[in-house]
């Protein structure tokens, strides 16, 4: 697969440095404390140099792949994959929150994925319940709404419970709408909408000649919300996955050559960065040359970044 080489250090990345520098050294702090000073500046820094660098998307959609990959890399067990990837879950999460997301809509769990082994889908059960029940006090700290899309009626009853409750104690907040993608697919939130539609016409409720573009989203369960405008894969696979295949008619792709276990801000921020540089026309023409853009039923810019896959 071909990669973009690594881009070398930005001017905001260096003046960040230089901000956290001074800091530690200000403070007097020791190593760890001075480290995480300059951690914390450089990421202020970094997130102030995207937002006055063009717009940050309000919605950003993320298929997190490669947990058991980079579990067997390390020679563990599947498991310890998925229980990695909620460390970077909760990174990716405040910082899309700080950055002003409105929207993050994360790939949990697929409908495909119920064919796992069953000790698999057991251990990500356990897990889910683990993370929602921790996980939910910080979200309204952090004034964030916890959702959900999917058929969230295949889940085991006290999974479906603790999100249930989550998603109630959350429903207020308005920060940030953190959606989880839980026995989801694609082709099934349209086959769903379909059939209700469908059945009004059988009712005699809807005339067919209504039946448009946006009826047909009132029907879909992202309704509410705005498309996503930048969608990320880990991995390096190219492939959505049967995920919002309908929302994803013109966002913009941006693949990450990493396992999620290893996905960080700064490779979160890339992706942002890359974004801010697209050329979005929805098969317009182009701005610069005032040109026929090409672009049919999706873009498929994509990109990809720089390498640390295992």
């Amino acid at each position: 697969m071909e990669t973009t080489s690594k881009p070398s250090a930005s001017p905001a990345k260096a003046a960040a440095r230089t901000v956290a520098s001074h800091l530690a050294k200000s403070f007097g702090f020791g190593t760890d404390k001075a480290a995480e000073a300059r951690n914390a500046a450089e990421d202020k820094v970094l997130q102030a140099s995207l937002k006055t660098a063009g717009d940050i998307p309000k919605h950003i959609a993320i298929i997190m792949d490669g947990n058991g990959r980079w579990a067997k890399s390390r020679g563990e067990m599947r498991a310890s994959g998925h229980s990695a990837g909620i460390e970077t879950v909760r990174d990716i999460v405040e910082a899309c929150a700080e950055l002003g997301v409105g929207y993050l809509t994360l790939y949990t769990f697929s409908k495909e994925n119920w064919k796992r082994p069953k000790h698999e889908v057991s251990a990500l059960m356990q897990l889910l319940i683990k993370a929602i029940r921790k996980e939910t006090k910080t979200l309204n700290s952090n004034n964030i709404r916890l959702n959900a899309i999917g058929n969230i009626f295949d889940l085991p009853e006290k999974v479906k419970d603790e999100l249930v409750e989550a998603m109630h104690l959350t429903r207020n907040n308005n920060r940030m709408t953190l959606s989880l993608a839980l026995s989801y697919s694609g082709r099934w939130e349209i086959t769903q909408a379909t059939r209700r539609i469908a059945e009004q016409v059988k009712l005699g409720l809807l005339n067919p000649d209504d039946i448009n573009d946006d009826l047909f989203e009132r029907h879909l369960a992202t309704y509410g919300m705005p498309h996503p405008d930048l969608m990320i894969r880990t991995s390096g696979e190219f492939r959505i996955s049967n995920f919002l295949l309908w929302q994803l008619a013109y966002t913009e792709i941006y693949i990450a050559d990493c396992y999620w276990p290893d996905f960080r801000r700064s490779v979160l921020y890339d992706a942002i960065r890359d974004f801010q540089g697209r050329d979005r026309r929805f098969g317009l023409t182009d701005k610069k040359t005032n040109e026929p853009s090409g672009e049919s039923l999706m873009n498929t810019s994509v990109n990809t970044s720089n390498g640390t896959h295992k």
